[in-house]
């Protein structure tokens, strides 16, 4: 059985983290309550999927330790990531349940993930009680569907010192965070351009320190 917040052995640091979530960090302790009671916390291991491109059974995540992915694939299995959230940040599948249609995307672990998480209903239910929360939120989301679209395009007119570029100016608290494998992935690159890139931006950054 999915442990509750009030249930589960790491409650307080659980509920630490979650108050520092850029939804959650603002609301009344009368709202908190009531929310903390519906959430769910999850382990996830490295690799395991929380949820299914296609699927119609949409949930609300709030990360808590670890690194999430949104990826989408083709019939013949190749995959783009589409973003990265850490601690602090949060995926959905909202925009997918607004439009009444499946999830365009998987959600996947990255690394080992804990999230605290609820049914999609629930969270809607949630949010129609509190308009301040659901503000920011609905914020959020259309800030998450710019971002993707956004790395979308610099995929396109971006070299690739310039995504990489990109990616560690935008995320600096995923530097060092990402397998290589993902990340260039993420960038349309090959884990050995990416290598080489990392490698060449050290010696420089060594250069103009001696």
């Amino acid at each position: 059985m999915t442990p509750t917040i009030a249930t589960h052995p790491q409650r307080n640091t659980i509920r630490l983290q979650l108050k520092q979530n850029l939804i959650l960090r603002e609301m009344s302790v009368e709202v908190w309550d009531n929310l903390e009671r519906q959430l769910e916390i999850a382990d996830y291991k490295k690799g395991e999927l929380l949820v299914s491109q296609g699927s119609t059974a949409m949930e609300q995540f709030f990360i808590l330790d670890g690194i999430l992915k949104r990826v989408v694939s083709n019939a013949d299995g190749k995959e783009m990531i589409l973003r990265f959230a850490a601690e602090t940040n949060m995926d959905t599948s909202y925009a997918a349940w607004r439009l009444h249609t499946p999830v365009p995307y998987s959600i996947v672990a990255v690394t080992k993930v804990r999230a605290a998480r609820l049914s999609m209903p629930h969270w809607v239910e949630f949010l129609e009680e509190n308009a301040a929360v659901k503000t920011r939120f609905e914020y959020e989301v259309m800030r998450l569907m710019s971002e993707v679209m956004a790395h979308t395009i610099t995929l396109h007119l971006l070299d690739a010192p310039g995504r990489l570029a990109r990616f560690e100016r935008k995320h600096p608290d995923l530097i060092g965070r990402i397998p290589n494998k993902e990340l260039a992935s993420h960038l349309n690159l090959t884990p050995e351009t990416l290598s080489r890139l990392k490698q060449r931006r050290g010696a420089r950054r060594a250069a103009t320190q001696e």
